[in-house]
């Protein structure tokens, strides 16, 4: 009997010494959210407030220096952003604690003498948003630098400055995390164009795969304007096909399926397009990415993506396209259907087994911040600080409610515990019932 109860004390010890640590939950792992399609947990989906005002509803709202378009993102009780100065000389990384909105962290992670000119007045310094897991932040501002932080102190596990680029129209690719690897992006100007795999606990290179699309944009040996035809600002999506794990890519002049371990090219999709910036979206259960190609003018493509998309895949692959895409806003999709919502505030709701648009509906004039869907409803901020919240129906365009801040809004939102969180220009706004 002695025997039989040391047996079961001995079990009672190893499973309690064996349970692992409690880590901090990320409520928002991504700028677009824990699925990487601005789908919102039903969780926080059914408590999101769908009224709200500069006096009301508002928690709380935190100041911050600098510029930057980096979407917030939250791990635990802290919400992680990047900002810059408006010349690129310091680059910051700011934590701020989502119950009470006080500045928990203000680093400043990298000083730039002589940073390269953005070469428009649409970017920023800090446009790579955040990606973060338990026990871990990663911040990117492309070729300025990539690091690791702990997410306890803020303090530097590792770092990267020896990317070196030439963005020519400044960064805007966010890092993607996968396995024990960081993705990055990387569609600069001249002759660096490709995609590559860092060691998530070492910042070691495991692979870097280059662009294999022919530009056909030489003059005299060189890249017509430095190479500006072969800019793209996107970052990458992750699709389970045929058992395997691809990084779903889009580039200048095509998109790309990449074996997400080997950075393999597995499928290339040529298209006559440049600047893509908007996150392609991979729908399971129809075995269909949709793809955006580019900027304004560019196409919106409803792609098979299953064991036969391999090599250089064509119209067979292609079941629908539509000429008129967003430039910066990824799509949500829904039931069969997915909603659009344009660079110049066109929204549209199409049917992705046909491409059919159901419905159109004209709502501002500037939209950069991709939407979030919520349970049946559907937010989208506008660049002047008005949301716009909506039914998700096929049938037709239901407004449910119009609220606004008094800021400008680029980033896209976060949520967490039934909060939403916005980023203005000035401020990070928390709102709650």
């Amino acid at each position: 009997m002695k025997s039989a109860y040391s047996l079961i004390f001995t079990l009672l010890l190893f499973s309690c010494s064996s349970t692992p640590i409690a880590q901090e939950k990320a409520y928002w792992p991504d700028k677009h959210g824990p699925t990487l399609d601005g789908l919102v947990p039903t969780s926080s989906a059914k408590k999101l407030p769908t009224e709200w005002s500069e006096k009301k509803n508002v928690a709380w709202k935190a100041p911050y220096k600098g510029k930057g378009h980096s979407s917030p993102v939250i791990l635990g009780d802290k919400v992680w952003f990047t900002s810059a100065t408006e010349d690129g000389k310091e680059q910051y990384v700011y934590a701020v604690d989502r119950k009470s909105g006080k500045v928990l962290h203000e680093l400043t992670l990298y000083k730039n003498a002589n940073p390269e000119p953005l070469g428009n007045t649409t970017n920023t310094y800090a446009t790579p948003s955040c990606v973060v897991e338990p026990g871990a932040v990663y911040v990117h501002f492309g070729t300025y630098g990539t690091a690791k932080l702990d997410p306890k102190t803020a303090k530097v596990i590792w770092d990267r400055k020896d990317i070196k680029v030439r963005h020519f129209r400044g960064p805007a690719s966010s890092p993607v995390i996968y396995k024990n690897s960081l993705i990055l992006t990387f569609d600069a100007v001249e002759d660096k164009q490709f995609i590559m795999s860092l060691d998530k606990n070492t910042g070691k290179t495991l692979w870097k795969t280059k662009r294999s699309v022919d530009y056909k944009d030489l003059v005299d040996g060189k890249p017509k304007r430095e190479g500006d035809f072969r800019k793209a600002f996107g970052t990458p999506a992750l699709a389970e096909v045929d058992g395997k794990t691809q990084i779903l890519s889009v580039g200048a002049n095509a998109a790309y399926g990449y074996d997400a371990d080997t950075g393999k090219e597995i499928w290339i999709l040529e298209h006559k397009n440049y600047n893509a910036a908007v996150r392609p979206i991979f729908i399971p259960e129809l075995k269909m990415a949709i793809i955006n190609t580019g900027s304004a003018k560019a196409n919106i493509h409803g792609v098979a993506l299953d064991s036969t998309t391999k090599g250089k895949i064509n119209s067979t692959h292609i079941k629908w396209s539509q000429r008129r895409a967003s430039r910066y806003c990824m799509p949500v999709y829904k039931d069969g259907h997915i909603y659009q919502i344009t660079h110049d505030g066109n929204l549209s709701c199409i049917n992705i087994k046909s491409g059919a648009t159901t419905w159109k509906k004209s709502l501002v004039k500037s939209v950069m911040a991709s939407p979030i869907l919520a349970g049946d409803k559907i937010y989208i901020i506008d660049v002047y600080g008005k949301a716009t919240i909506f039914k998700a129906d096929p049938s037709a365009y239901k407004l449910i409610t119009e609220n606004e801040i008094a800021e400008e809004v680029s980033a896209c939102p976060a949520v967490a515990d039934g909060a939403l969180f916005i980023r203005g220009n000035k401020h990070l706004y928390k709102i709650s019932k």
